[in-house]
């Protein structure tokens, strides 16, 4: 099989372990080597290593909580890995002890419960990952908010795209000065069939675009709910 849109090796970028070739560990495997980034990706399951083996740069059959095994793959000479093990909470708690143990300094584990996540943090885990969490979170906005795509970190601050409000129509965001009164930046602008535009104050909005919009939870909350329902 064709090893499919790959970009070219990016150099000096060092090589991510992956550990774990289900969906969201198959995800991040093809998205790094997209981005022209080298993987190795680990999984106990003979058929998901062969499944990715003509994917990905490198795919192996071990197991992560093994330090012996870990060793062999040379893990200690890596400084990012992604542990994407979710339903078996030992494993994950496991491979990701064993990878801090080895040296890898910049672990991202998925976790599928906050009390999991916690686990995860204090043995080594420097970032944990909620997939199901941050989807769902997604969701319900779109579904209750008139968004179309919807991102919230944890220091309370949102990014998201959403109809334009009436209330911008056919004035430049100057005009409008959403910024003053909502408390929220409008980052780009999308008209319908053209491609996203960085947003300046003599940007002019019509009915129909799309905003790409920043600002804190609360206040992105409310100035999407006057976005028009679609």
């Amino acid at each position: 099989m064709a090893r499919k849109n790959r970009a070219p090796r990016r150099e000096g970028a060092d090589p991510v372990l992956v550990v774990g070739l289900g969906r969201f560990g198959s995800a991040v495997c093809e998205s790094l080597v997209r981005q022209g980034v080298e993987v190795l990706a680990v999984d106990t399951d003979e058929g998901r290593v062969q499944k990715y083996a003509d994917e990905l740069t490198h795919t192996v059959r071990a197991d992560g909580t093994d330090g012996e095994a870990m060793r062999q793959l040379g893990v200690q000479d890596l400084t990012r890995a992604v542990v994407a093990i979710g339903s078996d909470i030992e494993s994950s708690v496991l491979t990701v002890i064993t990878l801090s143990e080895a040296g890898v300094r910049t672990i991202y584990a998925k976790a599928i419960t906050r009390k999991h996540g916690k686990i995860l943090t204090s043995i080594g885990a420097t970032h944990v990952i909620y997939p199901e969490f941050i989807m769902g979170q997604r969701v319900a906005h779109m579904v209750t908010g008139g968004l179309s795509d919807y991102l919230e970190f944890e220091d309370e601050f949102a990014i998201a795209r959403c109809s334009a409000p009436e209330e911008t129509w056919g004035r430049p965001l100057s005009e409008s000065a959403v910024r003053t009164r909502h408390t929220i930046t409008v980052v780009g602008v999308k008209r319908p069939g053209q491609a996203f535009t960085y947003a300046v104050p003599e940007t002019v909005v019509h009915p129909g675009d799309e905003l790409v919009l920043s600002g804190r939870i609360h206040d992105v909350e409310r100035f999407t709910a006057l976005a028009p329902r679609t």
